[in-house]
């Protein structure tokens, strides 16, 4: 006999593991023939002045810009062929080792070959098995070494900060992570304000663990931890959605912990990211014009105007409906995002696709994997079919016309979520992935997808990804 005892919540998810989720009702990839915007120099140049003339804006103008950085992800996973003794990674690793920031002359030239790996990974030296990726040094300088976090301190001083001088920086993390992000915060705050002229103003913020979700069996029972509780792990990004929602500002630039490069690519980063931020801007001030005119005098010509909008700027096509004009204010009046997307080179990241929602419109999503039917001939061919994927590089606007904040959790297809295969400790169960941050979880924002070069994407997915120029100053 069972003595635990199971919440509504764990009921309902237990019936979403027995239901599955639905598979995307995918029409075709996103692409710039329709779906990704490829902006030209001309559009390019002006999306940099909107986005440096809001930067610049005071008094009632004055925009709050803030850059949220997920970052509770253990760097375990990015150090896996190392854990795994894979030869020829070991191998790699140790004839480069003083090529990464982290090496130490001191430390590592005592030690041969595995030792080396060993110190990296292990307790008795850098402990980089069990520490967040955040934390670790990523590059390194004439003057200094870089952590991640430091890297991304810099980029917001570049492209996030206001005529106040002030960035504001959300970093989520793990609760048990909070004195080393307390340490790399305080050894680069105080130094970086001076030398870049910058009040940064940082929060270190968690997942809500009342967000975790039921692991199972094969069978769909719950899996029992070795006290004979049920157990409960991190539903995934998508539960950060209610973190962004408790974020006070007009405009937020997402982007992965993982995703910085050496201060040289600087330029060519700060650049696109005020693309996306401009091209948001632009896309608000057109969306706020609207609501303006169909509250003010609603017509038949006017709703033609906008529905056209929809469809050539955002994909959207509605079906019919008697109340037009409400139709149109209730798609309007929802979160922005615009999203960079870069050419697909074989990199990791979902894609972008054009999709129809149950009730027949059509929308730009975000899609992973395990969305995307196999044994669907045609979301297969679109699979094939797509030029770009998801790199994480997003802008967004989170307030409305009436510069309300929006209940982010309003906004979420919670059909968007999948189960996915795990283990602990050797048993295998399986676990449910809530809607994803940049997918399902904002599944119902009005979202723009523009052409980004591959150059801004860096990501740190392995610790050889650090022996990549972009990461070697």
């Amino acid at each position: 006999m069972a003595n635990y005892k199971l919440s509504e919540k764990d009921l309902q998810e237990i019936q979403r593991f027995k239901d599955g989720f639905p598979w995307m009702d995918i029409i075709a990839p996103a692409t710039p023939e329709k779906g990704i915007k490829k902006l030209s120099e001309e559009e390019v140049k002006s999306a940099v002045e909107i986005a440096e003339s809001a930067q610049k804006a005071t008094g009632s103008d004055a925009l709050v810009f803030a850059k949220f950085v997920p970052a509770s992800g253990a760097a375990s996973r990015m150090f896996k062929d190392l854990f795994n003794k894979n030869v020829t990674v070991v191998n790699n690793f140790v004839s480069n080792i003083e090529k990464f920031a982290f090496y130490d002359p001191e430390a590592f030239d005592k030690l041969e070959g595995d030792k080396k790996v060993d110190y990296t990974l292990g307790a008795e030296g850098l402990n980089y098995g069990a520490k967040p990726k955040g934390v670790l040094k990523f590059h390194r300088y004439a003057d200094e070494t870089r952590t991640a976090l430091a890297e991304h301190f810099v980029e917001a001083q570049e492209y996030m900060k206001g005529a106040d001088k002030n960035a504001n920086l959300y970093v989520t993390i793990s609760p048990e992570h909070q004195s080393l992000f307390d340490e790399a915060i305080a050894e680069v705050k105080e130094k970086y304000e001076q030398k870049y002229d910058v009040k940064y103003n940082v929060k270190t913020v968690f997942q809500y663990k009342w967000t975790d979700t039921l692991a199972v069996t094969a069978d769909n029972e719950p899996f029992l931890t070795d006290a004979g509780e049920p157990l409960h792990r991190p539903g995934g990004h998508g539960a950060l959605i209610h973190t962004l929602n408790d974020v006070d500002a007009d405009v937020v630039s997402i982007k992965n912990i993982d995703n910085v490069s050496v201060e040289r690519y600087l330029p060519t980063t700060a650049t696109w990211k005020k693309v996306l931020i401009g091209t948001a801007l632009g896309l608000r001030k057109q969306i706020f014009g609207y609501i303006a005119k169909l509250q003010a005098a609603p017509s038949a010509e006017l709703c033609a105007e906008i529905e056209a909008f929809l469809a050539k700027e955002l994909c959207i096509e509605l079906p019919a409906c008697e109340d037009k004009a409400a139709q149109l204010m209730a798609i309007l009046n929802r979160p922005i995002r615009v999203c960079g997307m870069v050419k697909n080179e074989g990199e990791p990241g979902g894609g972008p696709f054009i999709i129809r929602e149950a009730d027949g419109s059509t929308s730009l999503q975000v899609l992973e994997g395990p969305q995307i039917n196999p044994n669907d001939p045609h979301a297969v061919e679109c699979l094939k079919n797509a030029t770009h994927f998801n790199p994480v590089d997003l802008v967004c606007v989170i307030k409305d016309h009436e510069g309300k904040n929006f209940d982010l959790t309003k906004y979420v297809d919670e059909n968007a979520g999948f189960i996915s295969s795990k283990s602990l400790q050797g048993r295998e169960l399986k676990a449910l992935e809530l809607p994803g941050l940049w997918n399902g979880a904002m599944s119902r924002w009005n979202t723009v997808f523009v052409e980004v070069p591959i150059e801004t994407f860096n990501p740190v997915k392995t610790v050889m990804d650090l022996l990549r120029p972009a990461h070697q100053a």
